[in-house]
């Protein structure tokens, strides 16, 4: 955690991407059947099931089933441990995707600087 805080700072800051204006590159560059990624649930849903602001990421829907289910299931917590069990990995899977995502965009903005430099060599 916090390498690209480093990077940003003590090496070239050009080329890393600013976690907060990402993605700066279509979602479909090199990879032309990529489809952007969208919420299951809707805002209204999350709202309505009194999701913490925090939580409402691609991963909701399994938040909202999993506070359903302890709503439902109160006092006795452990009978949703399945639902506790999706909505952690999907969690996780998502961690996985962002991370993806950002090294894409570091991997492309290299790129970009690389071309960049290469036809201002040769103008």
């Amino acid at each position: 955690m916090g390498a690209h805080l480093a990077r940003r700072y003590l090496w070239d800051a050009e080329v890393e991407p600013d976690p907060l204006h990402m993605p700066s590159f279509p979602a479909d560059l090199g990879m032309p059947r990529r489809q952007p990624r969208s919420m299951v649930a809707s805002a209204a849903q999350l709202a309505q099931g009194r999701v913490p602001l925090e939580q409402r990421d691609y991963c909701g829907h399994h938040l909202l089933r999993l506070l359903r289910c302890h709503r439902d299931n109160f006092p006795v917590p452990w009978g949703c441990h399945e639902l506790r069990h999706a909505w952690d990995s999907c969690e996780h899977q998502d961690y996985v995707m962002r991370m993806k995502e950002f090294e894409r965009e570091r991997r492309l903005l290299q790129r970009q600087k690389r071309l960049r430099q290469r036809h201002g060599d040769t103008e």
